[in-house]
């Protein structure tokens, strides 16, 4: 889009601004075709704890293959899921 960009307005708060860009189409307000890719390598993805049920001897299948990978049977199920995730 070329010509003039609006203004961005003065926001008085982070919640504000978020409000703001929710209902608000930013072209108008910002040059997209200078912007630049950013890594956060120190990013952490939102979590949130869940309660989950399994039978005792599938809990036990689990804690023994990620002691064989020396790794947390939670987070072997969180990469197995998002696997199987990612695979569909």
């Amino acid at each position: 889009m070329k010509g003039k960009r609006k203004s961005r307005p003065a926001f008085e708060s982070e919640a504000q601004e978020r409000a703001f860009w929710e209902n608000h189409d930013s072209t108008g307000h910002v040059d997209w075709s200078k912007a630049q890719r950013v890594r956060l390598p120190n990013l952490k993805p939102s979590t949130k704890p869940i309660s989950l049920r399994l039978p005792v001897g599938l809990l036990e299948k689990i804690k023994t293959e990620a002691n064989k990978r020396d790794v947390p049977y939670q987070s072997l199920i969180k990469v197995w899921l998002s696997e199987k995730v990612a695979s569909k």
